[in-house]
C-alpha cells in the first residue's frame, strides 16, 4: 500500500520553493507521472517549466500557484 499523498499549502511557501514531481502533481490533481510525459513531449507540463536538481524535476512554487490562478496555460 502507498503512503498518503502530501498536498502541500503553496499559499505558505515563497514563490521561489521548489516542490518535487509528487508534490506539484498532488497539488495539480494530476498524477507524477502525468508530469513526466508532458515534460518529455513538450518540455513544459501546463505551461510549467521544472528545473533540474540531481536529475530530478523540481517545479517552482509561484509557477505552480500561477497555473491554478489562471496564469500559465
Amino acid at each position: 500500500m502507498h503512503a498518503p499523498v502530501h498536498i502541500p499549502n503553496l499559499a505558505e511557501m515563497p514563490p521561489s520553493a521548489v516542490l518535487p514531481t509528487r508534490d506539484a502533481a498532488a497539488f495539480l490533481g494530476k498524477s507524477g507521472q502525468t508530469l513526466r510525459k508532458l515534460y518529455c513531449l513538450q518540455g513544459h507540463a501546463f505551461g510549467v517549466r521544472p528545473i533540474k536538481i540531481g536529475g530530478r524535476l523540481a517545479w517552482k512554487a509561484g509557477d505552480l500557484l500561477a497555473l491554478v490562478n489562471g496564469g500559465a496555460q
